[in-house]
Formats: structure tokens, C-alpha cells, sequence
């Protein structure tokens, strides 16, 4: 967390003078736009939209309704889109030049492009809104407009309600028309089919259905107990036949029949005693049977008197069918009478399935005739129906076009605003900040994404795979010259990060002795890191010598202020030996050896065996001894000496080394077997204190007062 705040301070550091200048271009520019546009001032008016409560009629709220059809559609939005209409705009400047704010007319389209119309969420509600450098004229307008909405949204409707007006009553006629000629089809087929009620009279044959049926089965089973009783009386009274009956039972009843049978009774028993004493050829037996026959015909005379006599029958047939007494008399009458009644039951059995088989054969019509009925019924009520129907809504328009209803009504009239709504400082500004604070963002992103050098210590790490041996910070410009070298070696936070440069390399080689510091491009420090850690080595007691190895551009004297004769060239043409170039500095321990006079074949020289011997000479008499060298990019004057070396120091800087060539480098030495000792990052502000426990600037020595 700690390492990324820094990382992304380090790049607002960076970038943030580009990043500034984008900012403030963008902030001027909002500024003057402020100033160069003109003020220009809004003002609104609200309309209400309810299509069910404008008319007192159903009518009336149907023609204030806009209907719609499809998805996204509203009456609303509709209503919206009605405003901006020519209609609508060339009435409301009509409105507008009536009033004295308004004379200066504008054109239709110049109010179109002006006009805005907004539909306020979830609600009814629309506002009308209009700008103008003129307070009092945008109120006049957007009223203006309000009111010819209004005008135009009444008009409509009682156009639109007098066409329905006209129109229905054009219909009533034939609507009572049809309805007149459907119920006289009724009537006449009701009349035709004698059906007066189809449920009803269903009901009632279904209901008489039902009771001829109980009575059927009632007179059946009476049928059947008279069909019994008729037979057991026959078989008592052994009549043949009805008719024999009824004769017998008058003949019993006559009394000259009864006292003739008593005589024939008297004359049977005299001719019975008589055939017992005398044969049938005896006189007194055939007197008696003449006697007999006699009274037999005399009875038999009787007899046809009281009842048909069948003369094919015997006498003594007849005298036994003759109910004589008074039981058999009764008998053979409840046969008689039995007989009666179930000719009777008979006869009404009879008549009783002819009814239900009409009954049921009217059943069986009736759903069929009902048919036609039903139709015709249908037809009626229809046309009663759509007459009811016409003569309502007729009624109803008449009303809506008598109200003279709308179905918008202004709730909020504009009034002249007093401040401009456009520009809007504190918006613009707002907007200019965010826009410019974005901008400026990614300018910085923009510049970092181009930018391809090196950025801080951990890129340089990662990106070379090689130990960071330090992380120096960036030097004030009064400690870059050692002269006086106090006010580098006094300061702890300077000094520090050398010392532990200095131990670090300790720590790495097994003796350190010579090192070659150099760099891939020129201004990364590296003479100002040779020159400084080289016054560290030398605070620490060893025996140092700078060697000042750049023969094209050399540094080191001026660091030193010391001049540049004698030095390199010197020694090598054999003028001069190294005790002799080499000169001391103001800090003990520590000397540099200069480039000497400049050589136009500077790679001549550092190639030569006497810069051979130089070197050896210089590392048998000094503890340690630092070569400042060309960049890589440069020559390969750091490849020559760094063969002699225990390695190269390659030292680095943020924003100005570059990547590729620093890879490039780098994989050269390594391919060319010279040894890297680390990396050097140099120049460091306010990334160096992480690579410490504390902030070494805050530990400085503090001084004692002696007490006197």
C-alpha cells in the first residue's frame, strides 16, 4: 500500500507540470466561455393531463382519451409530441402578440427550436419551458403556449363530440327501424308456433308428461286387480260370458222364474220317486214328464221375457245358469259390476298412452320450433339493445359538446425568472473541473505510457534481473562539487546512502579493489556517483584514487576543483608517472588521477599496455580505485577497463534512462562475459526513505554544549 502511494506520487511528480497546464487550459477555456456567453433566462409552465374526469358524461371522457396502440406509446408523450406541433406554435404566437411583451414576434421555427416540452416522472403532469435573453418575453411565451394548448385540446373535443352528435342521429331512425321489424317476426311466429313461453311450456308438458305416466301406472295396476277379480268370479259363478251373467241374475230375481223353479223342483223330485217305483214306459212316469216339459217351456217362456233366451242352449242349461239364491246373485252382480269397471280402466289406459304419446311427440316438436324462435328473440334484443345503446351515447354527446371540456389545465404559469439559467457558473466550472481534473489524468497516463525510460528502483530491478545495490538520493547543487566537501560528508542523508552503497559492494566481492562505474547514456550521475561514493571510501580510511577515464567529456577535476593536467594522457605517452599525476584532494585518503590533456584518439589510449600498467600500478598502491567511464551507448571504452575490474557498477536514473538501451547494455556486458556487479539508481527524491528503516535526514548528530 505504502510502495504504491509512492509510486503514484512519484508520477504525479513527474508529470505534474503537463498534467497542471491541462487543468488550467481547461478551467481558462470554462472561464471564457463564461464570459463570451450571453445570459439567458428559462421559465416554465405545468399542465395537468386527466382524461377521466373532464366531462360528466362517458362520452365525453372516451373523446378526451388518446388512444394508443403498441409498446412505449402514452397519451402523455403524445400530448408532448402535440405541443410542438405548427398548429399549436402559430396559435400561441398569435396569443403572444396580443400582449406587450410579445410584440417582438419571433418566427414559428425560431419558437419550435426554443420550445421545450418535459414529462415529469411517474405523474400527469407536463412542463412547458422556453429561454429567452428577455425574462418578461420567455414568460409570455411559454404561457402563451399553455393557453393555445388548452384552446386547441377543448376544440377538438367538441369537434370530435358533435361528429358523434350528427353521426347518432342519423342512426336512432334505423336503429328503431330494425327494432320495430324484429319484434313484429316475433310475434308472428310466436303466434304460428303457439309457443308463448319456450321454458315454461317445456316445464308444464314435462310436468303432464309426468303425471299421465303416475296415472298410467295407476290404472294399470288397477287393470290388473280387476283382470284377478274378474277371474276368480268366473271361475265361482261359472258364467260363460257377461251376457249369461246378467240373465242369470234376472232370472233369479223374477219371481213367476222363481216359483216356476219350484215347481219344476217339485216335479223333478215327484218324477225321481216315480222312476224309482215305476219304469220310464210307466203312465205315471210319462205324466210326469209331460207334466215337467210342460213347466219347462212355460219357464222357458218366462224366461225370454226377462232375458235373451239362446235357444241353441238346453233347458236344463238355462236352469242352471239361473243365479237362484242370493250369494250366487251377489257374486255373478260384482262380476258384472267388475267387468264394467275394467272396461272402464280399459277404455282409460287407452286413452291415457294416446295422451302421452302426443305429450311427447309435442316435446320433441317444441326444440325445433324454439330454434327459429330463439333467433328471432336474439335479433330483438339486439336491436332494443343497440338502440338503448345509441340513444345513450347520443345523449352523452350532446352534453360533451355542450361542456366544451379539456382534458389539460394549467397548475403552474410561468412567471419572468430572475437569474439567467444559462451559463450556470458554478455547473460550468464544476463540469471544466471534473472534465479538466479527467483530462489532465490522462495526459498523465497518456505521457507514462509514451514515456519509455526508467521510472523508479523496483522497475529497475525487475527489469534487469540484476541486484539493486542502492537507491542514492538526488543531490543538492551545493554538494555536487567536493569542494568543500563538508557539505556532502557532513550530511548525514546524503552521506548514508553511499556508505551503504559502499558495503554493499563489500559485502558482494571478495576484495574490493577496482570498479568501473559507468552508465548506457550521458547525464544518469555516474561521475557524481564515482566522485561521492569514491569521498565515502575515503571518510571510511581506505586509500582511494579516482581515475578519471573519460577522455572525452572529464568531470572529475571540476568536482574536485582541481585542474586537469597532469592525468591519463600524460602518463601514458611516458612524460609523467603516476605518482606525479596523481593529485590529492582536500579529503584525506582520497585522490584523482584526470584525463590529462585531451587526445583525439581517446580509445588509442585506453587500449594501450600502458593504461595496462597504469591500472595495476593504481590498484597495488590504493586501497581502492574507482574508473569513471563513457556511457555504453557511447564507446566501449567501459568494456576495455572493466576487464581488469572485479565488475561494473551500472548506475541509472529515473526519467532519463532509457529501457531498451539499458537492456541492451546490459545483455552486451553479458554476453561479453564482463561481470555487473548491480544496479545503481541515482537520483532519487522521495522513493529513497522506503529503502530505509527510518528517515536517515532525521538522525543527524546533535551537538553538545560544554559546560563552563
Amino acid at each position: 500500500m505504502e510502495k504504491g502511494f509512492w509510486s503514484v506520487l512519484a508520477v504525479i511528480k513527474r508529470r505534474g507540470l503537463p498534467a497542471l497546464i491541462t487543468f488550467t487550459a481547461v478551467i481558462s477555456g470554462a472561464v471564457a466561455y463564461l464570459k463570451v456567453t450571453p445570459r439567458l433566462y428559462e421559465t416554465s409552465a405545468r399542465l395537468i393531463f386527466d382524461d377521466k374526469r373532464v366531462s360528466v358524461s362517458e362520452l365525453g371522457r372516451d373523446l378526451s382519451q388518446t388512444s394508443v396502440s403498441g409498446s412505449g406509446n402514452s397519451a402523455l408523450a403524445n400530448q408532448a409530441e402535440l405541443i410542438k406541433s405548427e398548429r399549436i406554435l402559430n396559435q400561441a404566437l398569435a396569443i403572444a402578440e396580443t400582449s406587450e411583451a410579445g410584440r417582438s414576434t419571433i418566427t414559428t421555427a425560431e419558437l419550435s427550436r426554443g420550445i421545450r416540452i418535459k414529462t415529469i416522472p411517474a405523474t400527469s403532469i407536463l412542463e412547458i419551458s422556453y429561454q429567452s435573453k428577455n425574462p418578461e418575453l420567455a414568460a409570455t411565451y411559454v404561457n402563451a403556449v399553455a393557453m393555445a394548448t388548452i384552446r386547441d385540446n377543448t376544440k377538438s373535443i367538441s369537434t370530435e363530440a358533435t361528429k358523434v352528435r350528427q353521426f347518432l342521429q342519423q342512426q336512432l331512425p334505423q336503429a328503431r327501424a330494425q327494432l320495430q321489424a324484429a319484434e313484429a317476426a316475433e310475434n308472428k311466429y310466436r303466434q304460428a308456433s303457439i309457443i308463448v313461453n319456450y321454458d315454461e311450456q317445456t316445464k308444464s308438458l314435462v310436468q303432464s308428461v309426468a303425471s299421465l305416466e303416475d296415472q298410467q301406472r295407476t290404472l294399470a295396476t288397477q287393470l290388473q286387480d280387476a283382470n284377478s277379480r274378474g277371474e276368480s268370479l268366473r271361475q265361482i259363478t261359472q258364467a260363460k260370458g257377461l251376457d249369461r251373467a246378467y240373465e242369470s241374475v234376472r232370472s233369479g230375481q223374477d219371481q213367476e222364474l222363481q216359483k216356476l223353479r219350484a215347481k219344476l223342483a217339485d216335479q223333478e223330485t215327484l218324477l225321481i220317486e216315480a222312476r224309482l217305483r215305476f219304469t220310464d214306459s210307466h203312465p205315471t212316469v210319462a205324466k210326469l214328464l209331460q207334466q215337467r216339459d210342460a213347466l219347462r217351456s212355460l219357464y222357458a217362456q218366462q224366461l225370454a221375457r226377462v232375458a235373451p233366451v239362446d235357444t241353441s242352449s238346453s233347458n236344463n242349461s238355462n236352469l242352471n245358469n239361473v243365479a237362484g239364491d242370493a250369494i250366487s246373485q251377489d257374486l255373478t252382480s260384482k262380476l258384472i259390476t267388475n267387468e264394467i269397471e275394467r272396461a272402464a280402466i280399459t277404455d282409460k289406459l287407452r286413452v291415457t298412452q294416446n295422451n302421452i304419446a302426443q305429450l311427447r311427440n309435442r316435446l320433441t316438436q317444441l326444440p325445433l320450433q324454439q330454434q327459429p324462435l330463439t333467433a328471432l328473440v336474439r335479433k330483438r334484443e339486439e336491436a332494443a339493445a343497440s338502440l338503448k345503446f345509441l340513444q345513450a351515447k347520443f345523449e352523452e354527446a350532446r352534453i360533451a359538446e355542450a361542456q366544451k371540456v379539456s382534458n389539460l389545465q394549467v397548475i403552474q404559469v410561468a412567471q419572468p425568472p430572475t437569474e439567467a439559467s444559462s451559463p450556470k457558473p458554478k455547473v460550468v466550472l464544476a463540469l471544466a473541473g471534473a472534465f479538466g481534473l479527467l483530462l489532465a489524468t490522462g495526459v498523465v497516463i497518456l505521457l507514462e505510457l509514451m514515456d519509455n525510460t526508467l521510472r523508479d528502483a523496483s522497475e529497475a530491478e525487475e527489469l534487469l534481473k540484476l541486484p539493486l545495490l542502492g537507491v542514492l538520493p538526488r543531490l543538492p547543487d551545493r554538494t555536487l562539487v567536493l569542494n568543500p566537501a563538508n557539505r556532502f560528508l557532513d550530511n548525514v542523508g546524503l552521506v548514508e546512502p553511499y556508505r551503504m552503497l559502499f558495503k554493499s559492494l563489500e559485502f558482494r566481492t571478495s576484495e574490493l579493489q577496482l570498479l568501473v562505474v559507468s552508465s548506457t547514456i550521458s547525464g544518469e550521475g555516474k561521475s557524481i556517483v564515482a566522485s561521492h561514493l569514491a569521498a565515502v571510501s575515503a571518510m571510511l580510511s581506505r586509500r582511494t584514487l579516482i581515475i578519471d577515464a573519460d577522455l572525452r567529456r572529464p568531470v572529475q577535476h571540476t568536482i574536485f576543483n582541481l585542474p586537469a593536467k597532469p592525468g591519463i594522457t600524460d602518463i601514458v605517452e611516458g612524460s609523467i608517472s603516476l605518482k606525479e599525476a596523481v593529485q590529492p584532494t582536500e579529503i584525506e585518503n582520497l585522490s584523482v588521477l584526470t584525463c590529462g590533456e585531451l587526445h583525439v584518439r581517446p580509445s588509442q589510449i585506453l587500449e594501450s599496455p600502458a593504461m595496462k600498467r597504469l591500472i595495476s600500478e593504481a590498484v597495488a598502491n590504493y586501497d581502492f580505485v574507482i574508473i569513471d567511464t563513457p556511457p555504453l551507448s557511447a564507446c566501449a571504452d567501459t568494456a576495455t577497463l572493466a576487464k581488469q575490474s572485479e565488475g561494473v557498477l551500472m548506475v541509472t536514473r529515473p526519467n532519463i534512462t532509457i529501457k531498451e538501451v539499458l537492456q541492451r547494455a546490459v545483455s552486451e556486458l553479458n554476453n561479453n562475459g564482463i561481470p555487473i556487479v548491480g544496479v545503481v539508481v541515482n537520483g532519487m527524491t522521495t522513493q529513497t526513505e522506503q529503502y530505509y528503516r527510518y528517515p536517515v535526514s532525521g538522525y543527524q548528530m546533535k551537538r553538545i554544549k560544554a559546560r563552563t
